[in-house]
C-alpha cells in the first residue's frame, strides 16, 4: 500500500480524527483540571461513566453511541458533583472523596455490564469494548458526535474564560468579589466528564484518566501562562492522538487507545527532562552552575580578605594553600577566574607551588561581592 492509498483509508482517517478531537478537549479541559490539582478527579469521572454506559444501553437496547455517551455523561457528572458534595459537606479531603466516588460508580457499572452480558443476544455484544477502547469501531457519524461535545465545552470555556481562570488560581478572591464559586467549580468538573465521554471509544474507560492529564503536565513544562498552556496542551493531545493512531495502522493488531496514551506519556517524559527552567535535566545544569558560581565567589573572597591581611592589592595567594582552606581543589574555580580576567598566575618564590593573584578588576568584584554580603548580614 502507497503512501496516497494508506492516508485515503476511511477507517484510519476517521480514528485520526477522532483522537485529534479527543486530544483537543482533554488538553483545554485536563488544563484546568491539573491547575486545580484534581488530576486524579479525571480517573474518577472515567470510571463512573461505565454504569451510564450500560444504562444507556439498557435504555436504548442497543450499542447507539448518542445515548451510550449520554448515559455516560450523566453518571460521569453525578459522579463529579459527589466529589464536590463529599468535600464540601463531610471533613473527607479530596483524595477520599475521589476513592469512594471511583469504587462505588465503577463496581455499579460492573454490575450492570455483567446483567447485561448475562442476558445474552447480539445487540450487547461489544459493550465491552468501551472498558479499554475500540478506535476501529468509529464511524463518521460517531465524529459528528464527538465533533459537537468539544464545540461545546470549548465554547464554554472561550465564554466563561475570566471566570474559570480567576476561580483556578483564586477562589477566595473570586467569592469575594460575588463570583458563584460553587457553580464555577461544579461547572469546570463536570466539563472534565465532557472531555471523558468523548475519548470513550477511542481509549476506554480505564485508560482515559491519562489522556486528561498527560497532554497538561506536559504543557505545563514549558510555559507559565494559562492561555498558552491551554494552547499547547490542546496541541500535545492531538499529536499524541494522530501519532498513536498512525502507529496502529501500521503495526496490525496494536490497539490504537494504549498507544495514543503512551505517545502522550513519551511527550510527557521529554517535557519532563528537558523543558526549560521546569526540566529535570536544565534544573542539574542551573544547580552545577550556581554550585560552580559559588564556588568562585568564594574563592574571590579568601583571594580578597588575604590583600586586606597582608595590606598588598597584588599579594600572591599559593594554590595549595587555597585548597586547604576551602577543603576542595580549587585550581578549576581559579581558570574560571582567570578566564574572566579576575585573577593572574603569579611567580613567587622558586620551589613553591602555583600563585594566583587579584587583578585589578578581580579586585573591584571581590569588593562589590563584599559589600553586597556586608549589605545582606545588616
Amino acid at each position: 500500500m502507497n503512501l496516497i492509498d494508506f492516508l485515503s483509508d476511511y477507517t484510519l482517517q476517521n480514528v485520526a480524527m477522532g483522537a485529534a478531537i479527543l486530544g483537543v478537549v482533554s488538553g483545554v479541559l485536563g488544563s484546568f483540571a491539573v491547575l486545580r490539582r484534581q488530576s486524579l478527579v479525571g480517573d474518577a469521572l472515567s470510571h463512573a461513566a461505565l454504569p451510564g454506559i450500560c444504562l444507556g444501553f439498557l435504555v436504548v437496547g442497543a450499542r447507539e453511541l448518542g445515548a451510550i455517551l449520554t448515559g455516560a455523561l450523566a453518571t460521569g457528572g453525578l459522579a463529579a458533583l459527589t466529589i464536590l458534595a463529599l468535600t464540601r459537606l463531610s471533613r473527607l479531603k479530596t483524595d477520599a472523596a475521589i476513592g469512594i466516588s471511583l469504587s462505588v460508580f465503577f463496581a455499579l457499572g460492573v454490575v450492570l455490564l455483567t446483567v447485561i452480558q448475562g442476558r445474552g443476544g447480539a445487540s450487547q455484544a461489544g459493550l465491552e469494548t468501551f472498558l479499554f477502547g475500540q478506535a476501529a469501531a468509529i464511524l463518521r457519524g460517531d465524529l459528528w458526535i464527538m465533533g459537537a461535545i468539544t464545540l461545546a465545552a470549548l465554547a464554554a470555556v472561550m465564554i466563561f474564560w475570566k471566570e474559570f481562570k480567576l476561580v483556578t488560581f483564586d477562589p477566595v478572591f473570586a467569592q469575594t468579589i460575588g463570583l458563584p464559586v460553587t457553580l464555577l467549580e461544579i461547572a469546570l468538573t463536570v466539563m472534565v466528564a465532557l472531555a471523558v465521554v468523548v475519548g470513550l471509544q477511542m481509549v476506554g474507560v480505564v485508560l482515559m484518566a491519562a489522556m486528561v492529564i498527560a497532554p497538561a503536565v506536559a504543557a505545563r513544562q514549558w510555559t507559565r501562562r494559562l492561555e498558552h498552556m491551554v494552547i499547547l496542551a490542546a496541541l500535545i493531545g492531538m499529536a499524541s492522538g494522530i501519532t498513536g493512531a498512525l502507529i496502529s495502522a501500521t503495526a496490525r493488531g496494536l490497539a490504537t487507545g494504549p498507544l495514543i496514551v503512551l505517545a502522550a506519556s513519551a511527550i510527557v517524559v521529554v517535557s519532563i527532562l528537558f523543558a526549560p527552567e521546569r526540566g529535570v535535566l536544565w534544573e542539574a545544569l542551573a544547580r552545577v552552575r550556581e554550585r560552580r558560581a559559588l564556588r568562585g565567589r568564594q574563592v574571590l573572597d579568601t583571594l580578597l580578605q588575604l590583600t586586606r591581611t597582608h595590606a598588598d592589592p597584588s599579594y600572591p595567594a599559593e594554590q595549595g594553600m587555597l585548597d586547604t582552606y576551602h577543603g576542595h581543589e580549587t585550581r578549576a574555580a581559579l581558570e574560571r577566574l582567570a578566564a574572566r580576567g579576575f585573577v593572574n598566575p603569579a611567580r613567587h618564590m622558586p620551589g613553591e607551588g602555583d600563585h594566583w593573584v587579584l587583578t585589578r578588576e578581580g579586585l573591584a568584584e571581590a569588593e562589590r561581592l563584599d559589600a553586597e554580603i556586608s549589605g545582606a548580614n545588616r
